[in-house]
């Protein structure tokens, strides 16, 4: 299996990448998990000995340049063939790596996924997922989370069907809850579009559909995965960051339930419905989270995800 890795990606890059990459490899005792490290050779050369021990583990793969955290996505994948991103996608194209993991432009990784990887048959929109911090020290799944804005009744329902799959292949969850996000739990509640995609997914066959889920279960364990716009998704996971951000970092408070609303323990947000994994760190990511970022795209590697969604979906467009 061959994961490649930008190093140059986030605000602390390449030092906290690198110790990301030493702290994956401590851990990770599979030694047939090899890293493609793409990025300015010159630039990680002082932080490169932190890896002495694990040469024979991956690869540097010079990227001299670097999109911006700021830049148009477009113009820049265009105007910088040799940035890490650019790169990093050009070798799943070329399927010289088995998924690709990135802390940069989140722009830039959402064109190089529509764009070069592109969208797997049969799947209307791509989705982003992200989990979710519960009070039983677990997680629940949100999709959408912020690259669709406005959504269509049969783009939640796909959702669910993603996020179903996602939770089952690459965390062994059998037959998940599914849970549609909305302002009260009886049928017929919400807007237009919640009133619209309740009675799909209550016909779904294949969705282990619960009902409606309103704002006090999304921390809770009511259902596996939970649907909803990409506009609501994001306000939720910005309010949970924020959660950890107060309570923790500024007031010192110490609760291991807490403890669970620290975005670096989940590593990176997969991109679900393209053609190969790609995972989408934060900005402000450090050494943990990069090492859970390259582990999460490891799971979706080894589970062959993007396989399941491909027969799933090639029988819905038969």
């Amino acid at each position: 299996m061959k994961i490649g890795f930008d190093i140059m990606g986030g605000d602390y890059a390449p030092e906290e990448a690198i110790k990301g990459v030493q702290l994956f490899f401590q851990q990770e005792t599979d030694a047939s998990v090899h890293l493609l490290l793409i990025g300015d050779a010159q630039a990680a050369s002082p932080y490169l000995h932190l890896l002495d021990a694990y040469k024979d583990r991956y690869t540097l793969v010079n990227a001299p340049e670097v999109i911006g955290m700021h830049e148009h996505p477009t113009k820049a994948l265009k105007e910088k063939p040799n940035s890490s991103i650019a790169v990093g996608f050009g070798l799943l194209h070329a399927q010289k790596a088995d998924g690709f993991c990135s802390a940069g432009n989140t722009g830039a990784m959402m064109v190089g996924a529509m764009y070069t990887v592109k969208t797997i048959d049969g799947i209307i929109r791509p989705t982003i997922a992200s989990p979710i911090p519960r009070s039983d020290g677990k997680f629940n799944l949100l999709l959408d989370v912020g690259i669709n804005a406005d959504c269509k009744p049969e783009h939640l329902v796909q959702f669910a069907e993603m996020g179903s799959l996602y939770i089952q292949r690459v965390y062994g969850v059998e037959n998940p809850k599914i849970g549609l996000l909305n302002l009260g739990e009886e049928e017929g509640k919400g807007n237009l579009l919640a009133q619209a995609t309740y009675p799909l997914l209550k016909e779904h066959k294949s969705l282990n559909f619960i009902g409606n889920i309103e704002g006090r279960d999304v921390f809770k364990y009511k259902a596996d995965v939970i649907v909803c716009e990409g506009f609501v998704g994001n306000v939720i996971l910005k309010a949970t960051e924020s959660i950890y951000d107060i309570f923790h970092v500024e007031r010192k408070v110490e609760d291991p339930i807490l403890d669970n609303y620290n975005f670096e323990i989940y590593g990176g947000t997969p991109i679900l419905g393209v053609n190969s994994p790609v995972v989408i760190g934060h900005g402000i990511s450090h050494q943990l989270a990069f090492k859970n970022m390259i582990d999460v795209t490891r799971r979706i590697v080894a589970s062959d995800l993007v396989g399941a969604f491909k027969s799933h979906f090639s029988q819905a467009v038969a």
